[in-house]
């Protein structure tokens, strides 16, 4: 971890606990104390997306610097080609390091129930509890058949105005009102925002259903592209962690940190001190 890389998290948790002077916290804890905390309280994780450009080893190690024990998993790291025996070594590496797997995906779910089987036989393999999905609605009959018989949850993640079929967490919240408990939302939090809905109102409104969470911020409500890092956009993430608090979220607060692809490290350390500086702030 550089010198830079370590002044930016401190004085991203100093920031954040003053985003939130009502509580009367003056500063935030150091990066390690502060993780202690939040996960007494959130479960603070971090997309494996965020590294899509380094190998499972580069992503393990961006995880020590950045203190997180939670991920979740998508294919560019844990390949779905892969045989089970080098599913199982890729699984078997990440829990050596630490890292509880959350959930693997996000997987596309054409209407297709021999490549759904695979897609669980795969997760389950891979030590994931939890599919992300992005699923043909026609295939949800199917797919509910598989979470039984897997005893897998399964997420929809919402994607947004562009997404044809669960563009907002509402939409997905419809569709699985009367299917097995084990099926829910990812409620991605930058791509609800931009449909024009609140997402800390989603969250309360789904929060039976809401079983994980991808966390960005946005500079501009309606603009996929002016993502910036965690507390430096337009979404009240104190509001939101104050919300998961009281309604006793248990699932994982995952940073998906989509921009600077090629060195994502620096803005995935300053957004996630400043959510542990929210967490700090909020639980004093």
């Amino acid at each position: 971890m550089t010198t830079e890389v370590s002044r930016r998290a401190f004085f991203g948790a100093v920031a954040a606990a003053a985003a939130v002077p009502a509580l009367g916290a003056a500063s935030a804890p150091p990066a390690t104390a502060a993780a202690a905390a939040s996960d007494r309280t959130l479960k603070l994780g971090v997309a494996s997306y965020s590294m899509r450009k380094f190998t499972l080893d580069q992503a393990l190690e961006m995880a020590r610097a950045l203190d997180i024990r939670y991920m979740t998993f998508k294919d560019v790291h844990i390949p779905r080609t892969d045989p089970p025996e080098t599913t199982r070594a890729l699984r078997a590496k990440i829990e050596a390091a630490g890292i509880t797997i959350m959930g693997g995906g996000t997987i596309n779910m054409p209407n297709d129930p021999e490549q759904i089987r695979k897609d669980f036989v795969y997760a389950k393999t891979a030590g994931m509890p939890l599919i992300y999905a992005s699923p043909d609605p026609a295939a949800l009959d199917f797919i509910e058949t598989m979470v039984k018989q897997h005893d897998i949850r399964l997420v929809i993640h919402n994607h947004g105005p562009e997404d044809k079929w669960w563009p907002a967490p509402a939409d997905a919240y419809k569709a699985l009102a009367s299917r097995d408990q084990r099926m829910g939302l990812c409620i991605d939090i930058g791509h609800t925002i931009r449909t024009g809905t609140d997402p800390v109102q989603a969250c309360v409104d789904c929060q039976d259903r809401l079983f994980d969470m991808h966390v960005k911020d946005l500079r501009v409500k309606t603009d996929r592209d002016s993502q910036v890092e965690v507390g430096r956009g337009v979404i009240d993430f104190p509001g939101l962690f104050r919300a998961l608090l009281k309604m006793g979220y248990q699932g994982q607060v995952g940073l998906e940190y989509e921009i600077k692809a090629d060195d994502p490290l620096p803005g995935m350390q300053e957004s996630i001190a400043y959510m542990r500086g929210v967490l700090a702030a909020l639980t004093a």
